[in-house]
């Protein structure tokens, strides 16, 4: 997701971010270094060198920071990122535990009735096509088992 525009508001003490999926604020208190009145933004757009993914400030004093899209959605909760950081998490569980069993991809396959292209897919952390019923049924044919706790995010 890219940044389309940003703006500092001093009243709040926040970033007003505004990506495809709406305007998100962004409180300064997560950023390093910390904006404050003493020492206030002076510039701030999204960053080129990131691929429009995030945004970099400059404040008076002239110290800077940078902000990734995947922080913002973090702090916001959204939905979506926090799907994908999940199936991330468990397809890197995925991954460790094929490393650790002495099965080979085709057998796997074979047990979850898929295909090896199919298993494959699954195995990459990149593709976020999948899942989370797919990769619990693959973790449990690598003998792990998955546990869901629920905990307030604040």
């Amino acid at each position: 997701m890219k940044v389309r525009t940003v703006r500092p508001d001093a009243r709040r003490r926040a970033f007003l971010v505004a990506t495809s999926r709406g305007e998100f604020e962004f409180p300064w208190t997560e950023v390093e270094p910390v904006p404050t009145p003493a020492d206030p933004v002076a510039a701030v757009a999204p960053d080129p060198e990131l691929g429009g993914e995030g945004f970099t400030y400059r404040l008076a004093s002239g110290a800077e920071g940078t902000v990734h899209v995947d922080h913002l959605l973090r702090f916001a909760g959204d939905p979506d990122y926090c799907r994908r950081e999940l199936l991330y998490d468990l397809t890197n569980e995925a991954r460790a535990a094929l490393a650790a069993s002495a099965r080979g991809k085709r057998s796997l396959a074979r047990q979850l009735a898929t295909s090896p292209s199919q298993l494959a897919r699954l195995l990459d952390p990149a593709n976020g096509r999948k899942s989370v019923d797919q990769m619990v049924r693959l973790l449990s044919a690598l003998g792990r088992s998955v546990e869901v706790r629920v905990r307030s995010s604040r």
